[in-house]
């Protein structure tokens, strides 16, 4: 069972860097987790066209440069989820939980009893392929496994206390996108009203001694997060990367008078 990065960086008092990335293209991943300012690689299978099979590939490249591999899948998807976990994601960040209850449930299948009921298999990349001591996996499994319920509604962020004091839920991550919609904003995400969730969030989490985490990909975004004691920072995009530089080259070509 790998060490989790993230749960190292937690443990020596530092911030962890996450990178999201839609491109499923193992270069890119191989390229991105080899970045020494990145702890962690953010995949979404929730949304997008990533598969199973194909994010295991992925995984498996992330953790070969010795980074953590955090995984999102649908809201109730457990049966998925285990399986995220046993090809190698460290971490599960969960969509909409909108309660304890929710919260309890998640911990329910992605972590081994005593703690959870999370199925056995031991023939699978978390496992070492059928090599692991079961004992030794299944203890490790539950220390090293990091999982995160995404605060995205306003009945979520009322929870949000209730929600970081279950067993065995490490961290809050808000989700302004999601809460924008769900409150009605439909606003940029740092209108107001969004920025005041997210200083609640973190505030929940960090009363309840757990981790919080939020988007991150701008100067100020990173320092607002890091002032009010966020500590996971999804700090890139490769979808904004481009974006960015497809802006940097429509301004370069205006700047030599390229006619277009």
């Amino acid at each position: 069972m790998k060490k989790s990065l993230v749960k190292e960086r937690w443990a020596a008092g530092k911030a962890a860097t996450c990178a999201i990335l839609h491109l499923a293209d193992g270069a890119y991943a191989e390229f991105a987790a080899a970045q020494p300012c990145i702890d962690c690689i953010w995949y979404d299978l929730e949304h997008g066209p990533i598969s199973l099979e194909r994010a295991a590939d992925l995984f498996r490249t992330v953790r070969l440069q010795g980074k953590d591999v955090m995984a999102r899948p649908g809201k109730g998807e457990f049966m998925r989820m285990g399986r995220m976990l046993e090809q190698g994601a460290s971490g599960i960040m969960y969509p909409r939980c909108e309660n304890a209850d929710e919260a309890r449930e998640f911990v329910r299948w992605a972590k081994f009893a005593p703690l959870g009921e999370r199925g056995f298999a031991g023939d699978n990349a978390e496992a070492g392929y059928g090599t692991a001591d079961v004992d030794a996996y299944v203890t490790a499994a539950n220390a090293e496994t990091f999982l995160a319920p995404m605060i995205e509604s306003p009945t979520a962020l009322a929870n949000a206390r209730a929600i970081a004091e279950t067993e065995g839920v490490d961290m809050l991550f808000f989700g302004p996108g999601d809460y924008s919609v769900l409150s009605g904003i439909r606003g940029p995400l740092d209108a107001p009203e969004i920025l005041k969730a997210t200083e609640q969030a973190c505030a929940a989490a960090r009363a309840a001694g757990k981790h919080f985490g939020s988007l991150a990909i701008s100067d100020e975004q990173m320092r607002r997060l890091t002032d009010m004691g966020a500590d996971f920072l999804m700090c890139y995009s490769d979808m904004a990367a481009i974006a960015d530089s497809f802006a940097l080259t429509a301004q370069r070509l205006q700047q030599v008078n390229v006619k277009r």
